[in-house]
């Protein structure tokens, strides 16, 4: 029997490049979905995976933006050499600014109104009871509004109904 708090995925730590003339395989982990606010809904059948895709997409971005604030030093390595393609992928700070382009495009798709959900729930990762009280709203009006917010962001992203 499947344990409904584990909701398993492979995830890509960095991209696939070449090494030498060869492909070299990207990097993978696997993260348990469920441990996020998002994840938790999808498992328990209050969302889409639509609304689902669209959330994960703007928090890869918030965190690629690295608009988070940093809580130790970086210990990434110096990179080792420049692989070939885009500028964002010769300079990291370009890649940056690309997630926050994309970030803001985002929330700006989503509205005014939208946003602060959308940033406590699936950016922060906090909980619906903590999200609906630190913006002054009734128990279960958030569940609500986040997915209507979601609904934007895919409709944002393009991404295809299901």
């Amino acid at each position: 029997m499947a344990d409904r708090n584990r909701l398993l995925a492979e995830r890509a730590l960095d991209p696939p490049a070449r090494t030498l003339g060869r492909l070299r395989a990207a990097r993978s982990v696997t993260v348990n979905l469920a441990e996020s606010p998002l994840g938790w809904l999808l498992a328990r059948g209050h969302l889409t995976r639509r609304q689902f895709d669209a959330g994960e997409r703007l928090r890869r971005d918030y965190e690629r933006s690295a608009l988070a604030a940093r809580v130790t030093m970086r210990w990434d390595a110096a990179p080792v050499a420049r692989a070939r393609g885009g500028a964002a992928r010769r300079d990291p700070s370009l890649a940056q600014l690309d997630a926050r382009r994309r970030f803001d495009g985002a929330v700006a798709a989503a509205g005014s109104g939208l946003s602060d959900i959308l940033w406590r729930v699936v950016c922060a990762g906090e909980g619906m009871r903590a999200a609906e009280s630190a913006l002054g709203w009734p128990a279960r009006a958030g569940k609500l509004v986040l997915t209507i917010a979601l609904d934007r962001l895919a409709e944002h992203y393009r991404l295809p109904r299901s």
